[in-house]
C-alpha cells in the first residue's frame, strides 16, 4: 500500500498542477486580450468599409457588395468558432483552476500509515507489560507463604500496576485524541474528493456521451459515403464491362465481315480469271454458248456485286456503331474520371474528418478508463448485494441500472441498520447489566478490603499481645484482653464466605487453663485470607476485563451504526443526485427517505454543525471526578460523548 501511494505522489508530482493552472492563467489572459485587440480590428474594419462606401463610385459598390458579403459571413463564422472555442476552453478552465492539489494528503496518508506501526509497537509494549505483570502474578502466587516476600512484591506490583495504568490511560487518551483529529481531517479531505470526483465522473459522463454521439454519426455518414462511392464505383464498372463487351462484339462481327469480303473479292476475281480462261480456251464455241455464259457471268457477276454491297453496307454500319460507341465510352470515361475525382475529394475530406474525429478521440482516449472505472465503482459498491444470489443474481445486477442498485443497497443497508439498532439494544442492556453486576461486585470488594485490614490489624495486635503477656507458669490464666481482641476480631467479621467462616470458627481461649498459640494461629488464619484476597483479586480482574470488552464492543458497534449512518447519507445524496440529472423527482417518498431528507438537510446546515463541535469541544474539557478511574470508564464516557454530539 505504502507504495502505490509513493507512487500516486511522484505521479502527482511530475504532473506539476500548480503549473499547469498557471499556463492555464496566462492563456486565459492572452484570450482576454486577443479578445479586446479582435474587439479594436472589427472597429476599425466597419469604419474603413463605410469610409469605403461613401468614397466610392456605384457600379464599383455593386461589384464589390457580394464580396464584402461573403468576407463578412466568414468573419462572423470565424468568430463565432473563436467564442465557441473560448468558452470550451474557459470550461476546462474553471473546473482545473479550483482542483486542490493532493500531495498534502497523500503524504499524510503516508504518515498515518507511519503512525499506525508506530500503533502496533506500543500494543506489542502493552502486551510484553501484561507479560511480564503475568509473570510477576506467578511469582507472587509461588513466595506468597513469606510475608516479606509477599509485601515487596505487592508493593512492586502496585507500582506496575499504576504505571501500567497510568501510561495507558495517557497513551490511550493521545491517541483517541489524534485519531478524533485525523479522522475529522480524513473525512474532510474524503468529502472534497468525492466531491471532486463526482464534478469528473459529471464532466467525462457528458464528454463520453458526446464524443459517441459524434463518433456514431461520423461512422454511420462514412459508412453512407463508402456504400455510396462502391455502388456508384459497381455501377460504373458494370457499364464499362458491357460497353467493353459490345465493343468487343463489335470488332468482331466487324473483322468477320471483312473476312467475308476478302473472300468474296478472291472468289470474284478466281471466277474472273477462270471465265478469262475458259474465254481464251474455248473461242472457238457457238454464239448461243457465248451468250449463256455472258448471261451466266452477268448473274453471278449481279449476285456477287449485291452481296458484297449489303457487305459493305454492313461494315460501314458496324464501323459507325464503333464510332458511336468509342464516343460512348469517352464520354463515359470522362464522366467517370470526374466522378471518381469528386469521390476521391470527398474520400480526402472523409479522411481529413475522421482523421481530426481520431485525433480528437485520441485527446479524449480516457473515455473507456473512466467508463471502466465506473463499472469498477459500481461493481465494488453493489457488490455485496449480489453475495447471496451468485452468478446470477451478479450478471443481474450488473444489466440493471444504477437508480435500481441504489435502492436495493439503501434496502439492504437499513436491514443491517436494523439488525445493527437490535444488536445495538441487547448489548447495551448487557452493557447496563454487567455495570450493575460490576458495580455490586466492587462495593463488595471494597467491604472485603476493608474486611482484610481490620482482620490483619487485629492479627497484629494478637501477635504483638501474645509476644507481651506471656504465661507465668503452669496454671497461670490468659489476660483478659487477648480474649477480647480475638473475640471482637472474630465476631465483627461478617460470614461472607467458607474462608470467613473458618476465621470465626477459631477456638476461643477457655479460663483457667493453657493458652494458646496465637502466632501460629495468626499463621494458619494467615494464609487463607491472602488467597481470599487473591480470588477476589482474580475475580474482580477477570470481571474489569470482560466489561472493558463489552465496553469496546459497544464503541465498535456505535462506530458501525455511525458507518451505516454516514453511507446511508452518502446514497441518499447519491439518490438525489441521480434524481436531478434526470431531472425527475419521486412522487412518493419512503419513511426512511423522508427520515434520510432531514438528516441530510440537518447535515447541510452550518449552524447545526457548528453546535455540535461547540458541544463535543466542552465535552472534551470535562474530567471524571473520581481519582481512581475504572479502566475503560473513560472510553465508554469519550464514546457516549460522540454519540450525543452525533445525535
Amino acid at each position: 500500500m505504502a507504495v502505490k501511494v509513493q507512487a500516486v505522489i511522484a505521479a502527482w508530482k511530475s504532473f506539476e498542477l500548480h503549473s499547469v493552472q498557471r499556463e492555464l492563467d496566462e492563456t486565459a489572459s492572452e484570450l482576454a486580450t486577443r479578445q479586446d485587440e479582435s474587439e479594436h480590428s472589427r472597429k476599425k474594419l466597419v469604419e474603413l468599409s463605410r469610409e469605403f462606401k461613401k468614397n466610392s463610385p456605384e457600379d464599383v459598390r455593386k461589384h464589390v457588395a457580394p464580396l464584402l458579403k461573403s468576407f463578412q459571413s466568414e468573419i462572423d463564422n470565424l468568430n463565432k468558432r473563436s467564442k465557441f472555442v473560448e468558452t470550451a476552453f474557459l470550461n476546462v478552465y474553471k473546473k482545473v483552476i479550483d482542483i486542490s492539489d493532493p500531495l498534502p494528503t497523500l503524504e499524510y496518508c503516508v504518515g498515518l500509515e507511519k503512525k499506525i506501526g508506530r500503533l502496533a509497537d506500543l500494543e506489542i509494549e502493552n502486551k510484553n507489560l501484561r507479560e511480564t505483570l503475568r509473570e510477576y502474578n506467578e511469582e507472587f502466587k509461588e513466595v506468597r507463604n513469606q510475608d516479606v516476600t509477599i509485601k515487596a512484591l505487592k508493593e512492586k506490583i502496585k507500582n506496575y500496576e499504576d504505571l501500567m495504568d497510568n501510561n495507558v490511560q495517557t497513551k490511550i487518551k493521545e491517541m483517541e485524541r489524534e485519531l478524533s483529529r485525523q479522522y475529522a481531517e480524513k473525512e474532510r479531505l474524503l468529502e472534497e474528493t468525492q466531491e471532486s470526483v463526482m464534478r469528473r465522473l459529471q464532466d467525462a459522463e457528458s464528454r463520453a456521451q458526446t464524443l459517441q454521439s459524434t463518433l456514431d454519426q461520423t461512422q454511420s455518414e462514412l459508412f453512407e459515403l463508402k456504400s455510396k462511392s462502391e455502388e456508384s464505383n459497381f455501377a460504373r464498372s458494370d457499364e464499362i464491362n458491357i460497353l467493353l463487351n459490345d465493343l468487343e462484339r463489335a470488332n468482331q462481327r466487324a473483322t468477320i465481315a471483312e473476312r467475308e469480303s476478302a473472300q468474296l473479292k478472291e472468289q470474284l476475281q478466281s471466277l474472273t480469271a477462270a471465265h478469262n480462261s475458259l474465254t481464251e480456251n474455248m473461242s472457238v464455241m457457238s454464239t448461243s454458248v457465248n451468250e449463256v455464259e455472258l448471261s451466266a457471268e452477268t448473274l453471278a457477276r449481279s449476285s456477287l456485286e449485291i452481296e458484297l454491297a449489303s457487305k459493305d453496307k454492313e461494315i460501314s454500319q458496324l464501323v459507325e456503331d464503333i464510332k458511336q460507341l468509342q464516343n460512348s465510352l469517352n464520354l463515359l470515361r470522362e464522366s467517370s474520371s470526374s466522378q471518381i475525382r469528386a469521390l476521391e475529394e470527398n474520400q480526402e475530406s472523409n479522411t481529413h474528418t475522421i482523421a481530426t474525429l481520431e485525433a480528437k478521440v485520441q485527446q479524449q482516449r480516457d473515455y473507456d478508463e473512466i467508463k471502466r472505472e465506473l463499472s469498477i465503482m459500481k461493481s465494488v459498491e453493489f457488490s455485496s448485494i449480489s453475495k447471496d444470489g451468485g452468478e446470477e443474481s451478479s450478471f443481474e445486477s450488473s444489466s440493471k441500472p444504477l437508480e435500481v442498485l441504489l435502492l436495493e443497497k439503501t434496502k439492504v443497508l437499513q436491514n443491517e441498520n436494523t439488525a445493527l439498532k437490535q444488536m445495538n439494544s441487547n448489548m447495551n442492556k448487557k452493557t447496563v447489566e454487567y455495570e450493575q453486576e460490576l458495580t455490586t461486585l466492587r462495593s463488595l470488594a471494597a467491604e472485603q478490603k476493608d474486611l482484610i485490614l481490620h482482620l490483619e490489624s487485629d492479627l497484629s495486635s494478637v501477635q504483638t499481645l501474645s509476644s507481651l503477656y506471656r504465661g507465668e507458669g503452669e496454671g497461670s490464666s490468659v489476660p483478659e484482653i487477648v480474649a477480647e481482641a480475638v473475640r471482637a476480631s472474630t465476631s465483627s467479621t461478617p460470614p461472607l464466605g467458607t474462608p470467613q467462616s473458618s476465621v470465626t470458627d477459631t477456638p476461643t481461649p477457655v479460663q483457667g487453663g493453657i493458652p494458646p498459640d496465637f502466632s501460629s494461629a495468626a499463621e494458619s488464619i494467615l494464609p487463607i485470607i491472602s488467597s481470599q484476597r487473591e480470588r477476589f483479586r482474580q475475580r474482580n480482574e477477570e470481571l474489569e476485563a470482560e466489561l472493558t470488552g463489552k465496553s469496546q464492543q459497544v464503541v465498535l458497534l456505535q462506530n458501525e451504526l455511525d458507518n451505516l449512518r454516514a453511507d446511508n447519507l452518502k446514497l441518499y445524496e447519491k439518490i438525489r443526485f441521480l434524481q436531478s440529472y434526470q431531472g425527475r423527482q419521486s412522487s412518493e417518498d419512503s419513511a426512511a427517505e423522508s427520515r434520510y431528507s432531514s438528516q441530510y438537510e440537518e447535515a447541510l446546515d452550518p449552524f447545526s454543525s457548528f453546535s455540535r463541535k461547540e458541544k463535543l469541544r466542552r465535552f472534551t474539557r470535562i474530567r471524571h471526578p473520581s481519582a481512581n478511574p475504572i479502566p475503560g470508564t473513560e472510553a465508554n464516557s469519550y464514546a457516549l460523548i460522540i454519540t450525543v454530539c452525533q445525535c
